[in-house]
């Protein structure tokens, strides 16, 4: 779920090294996060194609998606940093996938070798998201599907943050958000207007948007539980999507043919 330097672009750096840290057992594991990853399998499901030949998974990490699409495609090939994680992922499925290191800057794979892609957690590392879109876009097959996943800058607890000034960060600017204070250096979050400029500059045609993680708040997995929240989402991905509220909005992308 990493970036890299960019052996182009000298100025470029690793916001986010994985190597040598397990984020599955960190991150997933011992964190109360069952909820943010059913969020995500709902959009998933819905959104990649039933059947695919040759599908990679950018940022794949560890694979925690893996059984999601392996059983749809053909041919798997998860894609990081991380050779930490892809070990992770190439202990547990073997030959069920593939496995392949390198810089999101730089994609290690042919113009359009993908019929479909998939990248979910990781925009938020990314600096130069409108270099990453057009390599998602190089790498994809004329009329294949790309299913994204952006952190969303426009989140209503983030409008009430700044409303009542407990943030400076303004949900409303179109720029992207550098949020310095989560680590030392930062995660970036981006306006739902800006990204998807980002994707038709690159070519993407958008098909489909899914509202995401909707009721991602530690107070409310208290008070209502997993299995709660996770029958309400089923049904807001696609209610609240219009409004383009939610952490995490998902865009399903075509290539167009022509």
């Amino acid at each position: 779920m990493t970036t890299a330097k960019n052996t182009k672009q000298k100025s470029e750096k690793v916001i986010s090294d994985y190597n040598g840290y397990d984020y599955k057992k960190i991150f997933w594991e011992d964190a109360d996060r069952k909820y943010e990853d059913m969020a995500d399998r709902i959009a998933i499901r819905k959104l990649l194609p039933e059947k695919m030949e040759n599908f990679v998974d950018i940022a794949g990490g560890y694979g925690r998606l893996a059984d999601e699409y392996i059983h749809r495609a053909k041919k798997s090939t998860i894609f990081d940093y991380s050779k930490t994680e892809l070990k992770q992922a190439k202990d547990k499925y073997g030959d069920k996938i593939n496995t392949k290191a390198g810089d999101i800057y730089a994609l290690p794979f042919k113009d359009n070798e993908f019929d479909s892609l998939l990248m979910v957690r990781a925009t938020h590392h990314f600096k130069e998201m409108q270099k990453v879109s057009n390599e998602l876009y190089r790498v994809l097959a004329p009329g294949g599907i790309a299913v994204i996943e952006v952190a969303n800058k426009k989140t209503l607890p983030k409008m009430f943050r700044y409303w009542f000034k407990k943030s400076d960060v303004n949900p409303f600017d179109r720029k992207p958000s550098h949020l310095k204070d989560l680590n030392k250096d930062g995660f970036y979050n981006y306006h739902p207007k800006y990204i998807e400029e980002v994707f038709k500059k690159s070519g993407f045609k958008i098909k489909k948007v899914r509202s995401v993680s909707n009721f991602r708040s530690t107070k409310l997995k208290k008070i209502f539980g997993t299995k709660v929240l996770v029958r309400l989402e089923k049904s807001a991905q696609v209610t609240l999507a219009p409004v383009r509220f939610a952490p995490s909005i998902y865009y399903q992308l075509e290539k167009p043919k022509n």
